[in-house]
């Protein structure tokens, strides 16, 4: 419980940072390039605060493999995650993708599970400014029902669909019978 009420705390917290520093301006100051992996992943992340643009992350969809449950599993499951999230996203010169982002949504057993993280995605052109994206999504989530909202690290894939400032964006839990093997579908808007 107390976990719950922290980490809920710390992700409101960090949202309503994300939405003051997005009206506000940039949070971080220009550093020197170093050469660890860490600093190069926090100037990235620094980067992509700084240079990125307002985004607006809306659960769609949830689906679970149909061969990996029963079907009384299945319709247990809520499959429609009413929620909302906000990040910012920037393209690098090479127009790859990087975000930050918090989510809320309701997970599969209806309850609330929290989202933060980092994504990448390259892009393949498909049609004019239709494009297909692959990448990961590393993130910490907290759900109810694995270790009552005790935070939980993971990188998963990710494959997106854009047209202009508009995007379709899915991320793949693998597993086996009777766990993961879900999709998980939400629509991005960049201001």
């Amino acid at each position: 419980m107390i976990t719950h009420i922290i980490f809920r705390t710390v992700t409101r917290l960090l949202a309503m940072y994300l939405v003051t520093a997005m009206v506000t301006g940039p949070a971080f100051a220009d550093e020197p390039a170093t050469s660890s992996w860490y600093d190069k992943a926090v100037q990235r992340l620094e980067a992509t605060w700084k240079d990125g643009r307002t985004e607006l992350y809306v659960p769609l969809h949830v689906y679970h493999v149909r061969s990996s449950y029963t079907r009384e599993k299945i319709n247990s499951f809520n499959e429609t995650p009413w929620g909302l999230g906000i990040g910012k996203g920037a393209y690098d010169q090479d127009g790859d993708w990087h975000g930050v982002y918090v989510m809320e949504f309701k997970d599969s057993h209806s309850m609330p599970e929290y989202l933060g993280g980092y994504g990448y995605k390259t892009f393949w052109p498909l049609h004019d400014e239709l494009k297909f994206g692959l990448g990961y999504a590393a993130f910490i989530t907290a759900r109810a029902d694995i270790g009552h909202y005790t935070p939980i690290p993971g990188v998963l894939p990710m494959a997106s669909l854009e047209y202009q400032r508009y995007s379709l964006d899915t991320i793949y839990l693998p597993g086996g019978h009777g766990r993961g093997n879900i999709f998980i579908f939400w629509g991005k808007v960049r201001f």
